[in-house]
């Protein structure tokens, strides 16, 4: 089945307000630009968005922030976006906080068809024992808090119940995919897409280079097609199109031994 999609705005055309919606990527790396910006122009609003962050001000899932088009967050930090957690703090978005490990394995199970899991991550804390901050009134108060969830005994060791994460919709960034959906990743964006891409009912995949079936190495399939339902394939200028967060820089050595300046 040849499951290859024109244009980023025809894949995400009828992705409803109130979507539920997994988002591949960490910090900026291996997130899909271009579908999240088709998506912030096909105007969906009141969305659910699962992610390990929410990009940052300006990129990313910020933009959708910036844009009132988000209700609720999955996610396990909020990073570098200020105006995400501004309008956390403020009561105008409802977040849920997760352990990062957490996070992944509730998606991947979600994909998996596995209903929950226990994990010793969060024993002890608010994570099980409920009472954290999910949404703020404007005063400040606790308007939503996180319920107690099951805590049990496995070897002498407590564990977490966790419920796994099934979304409406997932979208994602592949280096290379073939017509069919199968997918092969790149270094850290390889980090979430996967589990990611499990977890949606309607996966979406925006592929750096897309091939004829058979190219990509059965041993180097990352993801089998089956997860994927729809392949977007971006122009050159879109594939070369990746920011960073931040830019660090360290003191160049020179062959005396003196720093002469800055490189990257």
């Amino acid at each position: 089945m040849d499951k290859v999609v024109p244009s980023a705005a025809e894949a995400v055309a009828d992705i409803p307000s109130g979507a539920s919606i997994a988002v591949g990527g960490f910090g900026l790396s291996g997130i899909p630009w271009n579908l999240i910006e088709a998506l912030l122009d096909q105007g969906a609003d009141d969305l659910t968005v699962v992610s390990n962050n929410c990009g940052v001000d300006g990129a990313g899932l910020g933009l959708l922030l910036e844009r009132r088009r988000v209700s609720r967050v999955v996610a396990s930090y909020i990073g570098e976006n200020r105006e995400f957690g501004r309008q956390y703090l403020a009561g105008e978005l409802e977040v849920e906080l997760t352990p990062q490990g957490t996070l992944a394995e509730r998606l991947r199970a979600g994909g998996a068809g596995i209903g929950a899991f226990f994990t010793p991550a969060g024993v002890g804390t608010l994570v099980a024992e409920g009472g954290l901050p999910w949404r703020y009134h404007p005063d400040g108060t606790v308007a939503v808090a996180s319920p107690a969830k099951e805590v049990r005994s496995f070897g002498g060791r407590d564990m977490v119940l966790e419920e796994s994460i099934v979304t409406d919709v997932a979208l994602v960034r592949a280096a290379v995919a073939d017509r069919q959906g199968n997918l092969l990743f790149h270094a850290a964006a390889r980090n979430f897409n996967p589990d990611v891409a499990m977890a949606g009912r309607l996966t979406i995949v925006e592929a750096e280079e897309v091939v004829d079936r058979g190219r990509i190495p059965p041993d180097q399939v990352h993801l089998p097609g089956i997860f994927v339902q729809r392949v977007v394939p971006l122009t050159p200028d879109q594939a070369a199109r990746k920011m960073i967060e931040k830019r660090t820089v360290r003191a160049r050595t020179t062959p005396h031994g003196g720093a002469d300046g800055l490189e990257p």
